[in-house]
């Protein structure tokens, strides 16, 4: 699952690991929008290939989306704050502390993205003191997505969520 606030940069992020394109042009995504993707042992080291199934979550769903039937089949989520916006990154933190809570043992990793705009700037509270797996992304460059995709899908094998 991609979670977090609109405007975040959740469906570029999916548009750049699976199609490897930016687009400029602003649209939101209403509902959810589904992305196919296959990771190669090579990229992850893993045995085999391993098959994504993106969910990009609309991001007016916040607390909300976990009363929905999107998240019961979730084996992890990556949780999408924008750099430039402080307060994405206070719901991220509460959309991982519930994601967390509500599918114990599932990975939950989140993504500072937009790094490309403000290179360097740190949100207000390091995620990674409260031990929350954290990767800076831009989608706009590709720094890190690819990486965080594949962390998230050997984080699923390793706990036996792979099925």
């Amino acid at each position: 699952m991609l979670l977090g606030e609109v405007g975040v940069g959740k469906t570029s992020i999916a548009q750049r690991f699976v199609l490897d394109k930016f687009e400029t042009s602003y649209k939101a995504t209403i509902g959810v929008d589904i992305f196919s993707y296959v990771l190669k042992p090579q990229a992850t080291g893993h045995d085999g290939d391993i098959e994504l199934l993106i969910w990009d979550v609309d991001g007016e769903y916040e607390q909300h989306i976990f009363s929905h039937i999107y998240l019961e089949g979730a084996s992890a989520a990556l949780i999408v704050s924008d750099i430039a916006r402080p307060a994405t990154h206070k719901t991220a933190l509460g959309l991982w502390e519930t994601f967390t809570r509500a599918f114990p043992g599932r990975p939950a990793f989140l993504l500072i993205n937009k790094c490309d705009l403000q290179p360097g700037v740190t949100p207000l509270a390091n995620p990674q003191t409260l031990g929350i797996e954290t990767l800076w992304t831009s989608a706009k460059t590709g720094q890190n997505v690819a990486e965080a995709f594949q962390r998230v899908a050997l984080a699923c094998i390793e706990r036996g969520l792979d099925q």
